[in-house]
């Protein structure tokens, strides 16, 4: 049980904690502004210089695995400071980097100090609130983890055209530093318990993880299961995994507490996190920067300035949201941010084309960002508030679903966007009338091969065009899958009957 905190020590502990979890989530997406500018310096290729996103991402899925166990045996705060502090100096190494391996191996251990950030800080923020402010706890916290990725790529475009794409790096070094000495001075012990690591499960559960996350990767750089490579990353996913299966029902020392899986409101909130969130947002954090850039043919910075015309009411929606839940019901809150979500990307967002005026775009994501922020603290407030004395356990699992489930989402995305172009280049091709098209071609004051040329790459533009309608629309589905679980939540029952049946080996 923690000390009795004042208001003085709230508001500082808060800050330190919402400063480390906004710089540690706002790096992964504002890295991906400088990704395409770096194969000239480091000498490679687009698929070399993906590793610098797919590195972070991997480490950081381990990470999260291991986090409940340090927490029990160091104590949030240490695990935080520690955590911070490897972040920082990884961020250093990353803007000194000269090489692709020195970057890779640097984002590596970015990613595990990100990952123990991300978790400590997400359990720092939630202890120190009373009971009937959870959801402004939350709502301060979505800050870090719903308005940073917005802002990031905002930030990411403006260092790069103005400075340096090593500025992306060193700009956490001076702030994790102030954080991490504050922190070390102000921030008080926590009680500790020695708990035990079974380290088989952890082993295989990573090994399936990182496997799946290298699929989900290089799936369509290799051309998914029509490749050796990935029918054996999949193969070995899954057999890893299996074998954590059995690992678990075996052993007394679990990895995961599936105790809270017994509470309905749990299940269902970490299934609505997983699929509205990971498969179903992630891919318009992913889509719309990339639609703004090739398609919009804007510069980074203003690709950067439409992500944030949504981003600020994540921010302010995240408060609100969080006031509301406590008032009412974070279910309430949930339901209505869905809602929102669902009619803007069912009716609105896939109206954004070639000719869309840019004002025009950032006005239709505005009610994304309103669901968004209206998402983050309610959700997380609900699985919280099922595991009060198990929040590291809680934690762990709902920052798990959202690193795989957004993995799966960006796949899906990028799947389906080389699909949906093709589809549409094909049809344009065939509802063309050649002697019309030929006859225009004629009238242009260029050589036949010239018109061709601009002829063929117009029919590209249109083709992407069209084909981020068909993505755009198809990334609402899921939200409609997972609006299920969230119509599920008001369903008046405490217990699963399903849970004695699954996991009824694992009862202790």
């Amino acid at each position: 049980m923690v000390k009795k905190l004042t208001k003085f020590q709230v508001i500082i502990f808060t800050l330190i904690a919402i400063t480390g979890a906004f710089m540690a989530v706002m790096d992964t997406t504002i890295v991906d502004i400088i990704v395409p500018k770096l194969t000239g310096v480091l000498s490679t290729d687009m698929y070399g210089v993906q590793w610098i996103i797919t590195a972070y991402m991997l480490s950081a899925a381990v990470s999260l695995l291991i986090s409940p166990y340090l927490i029990h045996n160091f104590g949030k705060h240490k695990v935080f400071l520690f955590g911070l502090s490897i972040f920082t100096l990884a961020s250093f190494m990353c803007g000194v980097s000269n090489s692709l391996d020195f970057i890779v191996f640097s984002r590596v251990l970015q990613g595990f100090g990100e990952a123990l950030v991300m978790v400590t800080a997400h359990i720092m923020i939630f202890s120190y609130f009373p009971e009937d402010k959870k959801g402004i706890a939350m709502g301060i916290f979505a800050l870090g983890v719903a308005f940073a990725p917005a802002i990031g790529p905002t930030l990411g475009g403006y260092l790069v055209e103005y400075f340096d794409w090593r500025m992306v790096f060193f700009i956490n070094v001076p702030i994790g530093i102030v954080v991490v000495i504050a922190g070390s001075i102000l921030l008080t012990k926590d009680k500790i318990q020695q708990v035990n690591l079974n380290i088989y499960s952890l082993t295989f559960l990573s090994i399936s993880t990182l496997t799946l996350l290298i699929l989900l990767s290089k799936g369509q750089q290799y051309g998914w299961f029509n490749n050796d490579y990935i029918l054996w990353l999949g193969f070995v996913s899954v057999v890893s995994f299996l074998i954590f299966v059995y690992s678990e029902l075996s052993s007394s020392e679990r990895l995961v507490d599936y105790s809270l899986f017994k509470n309905k409101d749990f299940t269902l909130g970490i299934l609505i996190y997983f699929v509205i969130l990971g498969f179903s947002m992630y891919q318009y954090f992913y889509l719309l920067p990339v639609f703004y850039e090739h398609i919009k043919g804007l510069g980074s910075l203003y690709a950067g300035i439409g992500i944030f015309g949504f981003g600020v009411f994540i921010g302010i929606f995240s408060i609100l949201s969080g006031i509301i839940s406590d008032k009412y019901s974070p279910k309430i809150v949930i339901l209505i941010g869905v809602i929102i979500y669902l009619i803007d990307t069912i009716f609105f967002i896939p109206k954004i084309n070639y000719y869309t005026p840019f004002f025009t775009a950032v006005i239709y994501t505005i009610p994304f960002g309103i669901a968004m922020g209206m998402f983050f603290a309610p959700v997380t407030v609900l699985v919280m508030n099922t595991a009060p004395t198990k929040n590291e356990q809680a934690t762990m699992i709902m920052d798990y679903v959202r690193f795989v489930g957004g993995s799966f989402g960006t796949a899906i995305a990028t799947n389906n966007l080389e699909f949906f172009k093709n589809e549409q280049f094909l049809k344009i091709n065939e509802n063309q009338n050649y002697w019309y098209v030929n006859s225009c071609l004629d009238k242009l004051p260029f050589s036949d091969d010239i018109s061709k040329v601009i002829f063929g790459n117009y029919e590209m533009l249109m083709s992407s065009s069209y084909g981020f309608y068909n993505v755009f629309l198809n990334a609402s589905f899921y939200g409609i899958i997972g609006s299920i679980f969230v119509f599920m939540l008001f369903i008046r029952k405490k217990e699963f009957k399903f849970y004695d049946i699954i996991f009824l080996k694992l009862k202790r």
